[in-house]
């Protein structure tokens, strides 16, 4: 079939909106409709070329909420009208890291994602013969995209798609980096470094999860204030002296628990040295640049902070993904402040320089 798709044909240059074609999905595949997409900054990060496993050409996007069109042979999990949101990190819930509550990372198709390939090696996803790359596994920039059954969550058809394709990436990410991740204990203190998409999920998944004290960290006095609305008890802005401000808010120990959502290195320090002494636990989600290293005094660790990373939030998106748009649509989430442009697919280049301009929290790219 023939779709309009906005592919990344040189890294640092826009996105070309053009019509490509899209085969019928193999055996284990499914064929979905998009009609929303957030553009996320990993997207962005890609289409620089700060993204050493990058590749083009390709078809970018992985924040996607659509319809199921058709099926490939056995698949069982969806079917035809099934709402699904799509998962750059899949769940096959057979290997050895599917099995185990430790990770969700999981091996099944890790390879040939990163290559930019389905599962058997090749491409739906075809430019005047010649084969055009997937994206994580997902290529959401598109009118219609093929994807692994493993890689699609069904949602609940009662959520609008504009705000279940945040449960994709970001909004997930921050939610599961406080749930799954750090597992935060009721009555702790929290400090989340960045009020961008994660970080206000972040700030989100402390308040479910029962903290006393959540204190949101950002330069922009708009993002703080959407962060109270969160949940975040107390706001900081940003600089030279944060740590220092939380150390002695905290009685001079620091927080329980603390999150980067920037990705830069020189926060995600500050997000070690705002831990507590003795038990304090930072969770670093942010996704720094090429070639950057994170610098951590010793003395830090060796007086009982932790440091660890969470990918996705932690989250088996089949089995997880569903249960959080479950909690959004009772009320538990208010997802609605996050979207704060609505573009076309035509208007994705516009998307990142909203993004760059740190203009909002989330574009959405509505399909319909």
């Amino acid at each position: 079939m023939k779709i309009r798709a906005a592919v990344l044909e040189e890294f640092g240059a826009p996105l070309v909106v053009q019509e490509i074609e899209l085969a019928e999905p193999k055996a284990g595949e499914v064929l979905v409709r998009l009609v929303a997409c957030g553009v996320c900054h990993t997207d962005l990060y890609t289409a620089s070329g700060a993204d050493p496993s990058g590749y083009v050409p390709t078809v970018l996007g992985h924040e996607g909420a659509g319809v199921v069109e058709s099926v490939g042979e056995g698949v069982s999990s969806v079917r035809p009208g099934d709402h699904v949101v799509t998962l750059f990190s899949p769940q096959c819930r057979e290997c050895v890291h599917c099995k185990s509550a430790r990770t969700n990372l999981c091996l099944a198709i890790r390879e040939q994602q990163n290559q930019g390939y389905l599962p058997d090696g090749t491409t739906r996803l075809f430019r005047d013969g010649e084969p055009v790359r997937h994206f994580m596994g997902t290529s959401t920039f598109a009118e219609h995209t093929v994807m692994p059954e493993i890689a699609l969550a069904k949602v609940n058809p009662e959520a609008p798609f504009e705000h279940a394709c945040l449960f994709a990436c970001g909004l997930s990410t921050g939610l599961g980096a406080a749930m799954n991740t750090a597992k935060v204990e009721a009555g702790s203190t929290c400090v989340v470094f960045g009020a961008g998409m994660v970080g206000l999920g972040a700030v989100a998944g402390c308040r479910l999860q029962g903290a006393e004290r959540i204190i949101a960290v950002d330069l922009s006095p708009e993002r703080l204030q959407l962060a109270r609305g969160q949940g975040a008890t107390e706001t900081v802005v940003a600089g030279p002296d944060t740590v220092q401000q939380i150390v002695e808010s905290t009685g001079g120990f620091g927080a329980d628990y603390t999150f980067e959502a920037t990705g830069r290195v020189h926060v995600m320090r500050q997000a070690v040295e705002a831990a507590r002494m003795g038990w304090g636990l930072c969770t670093i989600a942010g996704v720094a640049g090429r070639g950057e290293t994170l610098d951590i005094v010793p003395r830090f660790l060796i007086t009982g902070r932790r440091v660890c990373g969470s990918s996705f939030g932690g989250v088996k998106g089949r089995d997880q993904v569903p249960d959080l748009v479950e909690r959004y649509l009772a009320g538990e989430i208010d997802v609605e402040p996050f979207v704060s442009h609505r573009l076309t697919l035509d208007e994705v280049n516009h998307g990142f320089e909203l993004m760059e301009a740190q203009d909002g929290i989330r574009s959405v790219i509505d399909f319909d």
